[in-house]
């Protein structure tokens, strides 16, 4: 086997050959092409925060210049809901201090807080209306029962205290410390619809320091107000208890009963009514 044999070929006619070892001639390169180039994007950073402070300066001299223009005095107070224990008049004079301010200057706040703290008033809503309007909508309360001898009770449990009671001795008198307000007014409406099928209704509800419950019925058409005497817990229970035995065999007794003690864990005991004894009718004396 003959070794490989390596054969030079002469360049090509026409073509010079090139030198090994040589570097080629490289096109220069025009001068703004080699300059650095101009970086705007710091000015694009800056642009946004600058027109935004440009545009609220504008805003506010604008505000500034028209603003005594537009800011009128309050002209007209428009009172709205249904009110039953609260006259208008009585309105217009608490929030008379307020009144005075112009329209964009008045206290709403502070309107409406020195609304809420009249005793009738549950909710206040103040807002503006332009140009020179004020809007009030007012909430009362609605009275569920007393409580104790001075307050009433709303329907969420919350007692509030108007100058007149005398004309809600009609309502039933809750008691109990002040702590456990919306406690008894809970237990007040669940009672009183249980007893409301058998035509009882509470005329008192009193909660005890050591958590005992007392209920006195009141009179009609069942018969005079009886005593309940629920003790601690469970009261829903003991009341079915009562519901029961009263419908097999308190009813027809219900007048002679006084008091009825529920606190037993299995049955109850009756309390009677004294008997009334018979008046002796006095004879008549003939006169001359």
């Amino acid at each position: 086997m003959q070794g490989a044999q390596l054969r030079h070929q002469p360049p090509a006619p026409g073509r010079k050959p090139v030198p090994r070892g040589a570097s080629r001639m490289v096109a220069k390169e025009p001068m703004s092409a080699r300059l650095p180039k101009a970086n705007f994007s710091f000015l694009k950073s800056l642009f946004w925060p600058v027109l935004l402070v440009v545009l609220g300066f504008g805003t506010y001299e604008g505000a500034t210049r028209l603003l005594p223009y537009a800011d009128r005095p309050i002209t007209k107070i428009a009172v709205q809901g249904d009110l039953s224990y609260i006259s208008q008049q009585a309105v217009q004079q608490r929030i008379a201090p307020y009144v005075a301010s112009s329209f964009f200057t008045i206290d709403l706040a502070g309107m409406r807080t020195e609304l809420e703290q009249m005793p009738w008033i549950a909710h206040a809503e103040v807002r503006r209306v332009w140009p020179d309007q004020v809007v009030i909508r007012l909430e009362e309360q609605l009275p569920v029962a007393r409580w104790g001898d001075e307050s009433l009770l709303n329907n969420q449990g919350q007692a509030f205290t108007p100058k007149e009671l005398a004309n809600y001795e009609h309502l039933p008198q809750l008691f109990g410390p002040q702590r456990a307000q919306q406690q008894v007014m809970q237990q007040y409406q669940v009672l009183s619809q249980m007893l409301r099928p058998l035509g009882f209704s509470i005329a008192r509800l009193e909660l005890r320091e050591r958590g005992s419950w007392f209920l006195t019925t009141g009179a009609g058409s069942s018969g005079p107000g009886i005593e309940l005497l629920l003790g601690r817990g469970n009261l829903v229970e003991k009341m079915r208890r009562f519901i029961a035995i009263y419908d097999k065999t308190l009813k027809d007794q219900i007048t002679n009963i006084a008091r009825i003690d529920l606190r037993y864990a299995n049955g109850l005991a009756v309390g009677w009514r004294e008997p009334v004894a018979p008046t002796t009718a006095q004879p008549a004396v003939a006169k001359n």
